[in-house]
């Protein structure tokens, strides 16, 4: 193994974490968080989803520090956890529009 080999843990962390990009819908939901918050009701209109299933995916997403939630008043926001998952989903992209 190379010296610059990160350890197992974060090998497995980094496995873990583009796992949760393996679903389409997380990816819907974290795209449709891209430039504005979003409460769960608003993200299912424009998913044509469940509240359910939106509020089942954004716990996922919440619980792997990919979206954080802000309250106000009784309404809770979803917006992205900070500028890398931003840029994981653009790239992600960039290398999909290359490929075609």
């Amino acid at each position: 193994m190379s010296d610059k080999m990160p350890s197992e843990e974060m090998l497995y962390d980094l496995a873990d974490l583009f796992r949760i990009f393996a679903d389409s819908t997380r990816i819907k939901i974290l795209y449709a968080l891209i430039d504005k918050e979003l409460c769960v009701n608003d993200i299912a209109a424009l998913l044509n989803a469940t509240q359910s299933s939106v509020s089942h995916q954004l716990r996922i997403l919440k619980d792997s520090k990919l979206v954080k939630k802000r309250r106000d008043g009784k309404e809770i926001y979803y917006s992205l956890d900070d500028e890398h998952v931003h840029m994981i989903l653009s790239l992600g992209m960039e290398h999909i529009e290359e490929m075609q």
